[in-house]
């Protein structure tokens, strides 16, 4: 099931149809600015006619990433309160809007140490969870590439962030998990990664894939998207992915630069490489 991440400029039910005009099955949006903390309320006849334009178009499933600005991790108690209370308005906004699950980085606790973000992170999932109870979306966290003091690089680091959050699900993004040092370049690297992201996190907790290249190298922790084979990741790793029936029904939406028409190109790609499990470069 592919997709690509799609602007919400003039309405939100427009990106709906930007998404069915390049070929999505499935499409990830911001439901406001990605760079403001605040949004007019969406109201009844735009969640209306936003549901109605998934149906219309045909998507398979919708979901949301989170603004920018949210630091679930951070020792700062004024913004950690500040991010506590806009996420939880981002999620009442995707449930208006029948989001399946909203995807986040995990935060930053900057000089206070990894002890400190996750222990936060925790508190702040733990709050949220209570705050939404009876929400049919989903806190979906993100495989960060890693940079500075942001928490989650690891398999491991992420499943002890939402140790006790059974609702949290994961979005695996091929860029970010490469840079952090998961070498999908091979068929062992990539069952590799796949085999600890199961035994740490559990593969039933995957909910969607961002598929993007790599503009930077094997665990450099840098994030910087590329578009599909013309990175440092190249064909092989998703190839492995598009012939993965365990993923047949995973969204793996782009997130690549918006291009001209590199939205349909990218997603030819990928669908040209649905008949390669036999090839050479699946060994």
């Amino acid at each position: 099931m592919l997709g690509a991440h799609m602007s919400i400029a003039g309405g939100l039910h427009l990106a709906c149809e930007r998404a069915a005009a390049v070929g999505c099955e499935a499409m990830q949006i911001f439901t406001k600015n990605e760079r403001q903390w605040r949004a007019r309320p969406i109201t009844d006849e735009e969640a209306a006619r936003f549901r109605a334009s998934v149906a219309a178009n045909r998507l398979r499933v919708a979901f949301a990433h989170d603004t920018y600005l949210h630091n679930l991790a951070s020792p700062d108690d004024a913004l950690w309160r500040k991010s506590v209370d806009a996420f939880t308005e981002e999620l009442e906004r995707c449930e208006r809007l029948g989001l399946a699950f909203l995807v986040s980085h995990p935060g930053s606790p900057g000089t206070a140490g990894a002890d400190v973000g996750v222990r936060r992170m925790r508190r702040a999932l733990a709050e949220i969870g209570r705050r939404t109870r009876g929400f049919s979306v989903r806190i979906a966290l993100e495989t960060p590439a890693g940079q500075g003091a942001c928490l989650g690089r690891t398999f491991e680091d992420l499943a002890a962030i939402a140790d006790g959050a059974d609702d949290v699900r994961f979005c695996f993004d091929t860029c970010h998990v490469f840079a952090a040092g998961y070498d999908l370049r091979t068929r062992a690297g990539y069952d590799g990664a796949l085999e600890q992201f199961d035994r740490h996190i559990g593969l039933s907790r995957l909910v969607a894939f961002h598929v993007n290249d790599s503009k930077k190298g094997l665990g450099s922790r840098v994030d910087r998207h590329a578009h599909i084979g013309q990175g440092c990741l190249g064909l092989e790793p998703f190839a492995f992915l598009m012939n993965d029936p365990r993923f047949e029904t995973t969204p793996k939406v782009l997130e690549t630069p918006k291009e001209g028409d590199m939205d349909a190109v990218n997603l030819a790609t990928l669908r040209n490489l649905r008949p390669s499990l036999s090839s050479p470069c699946a060994k």
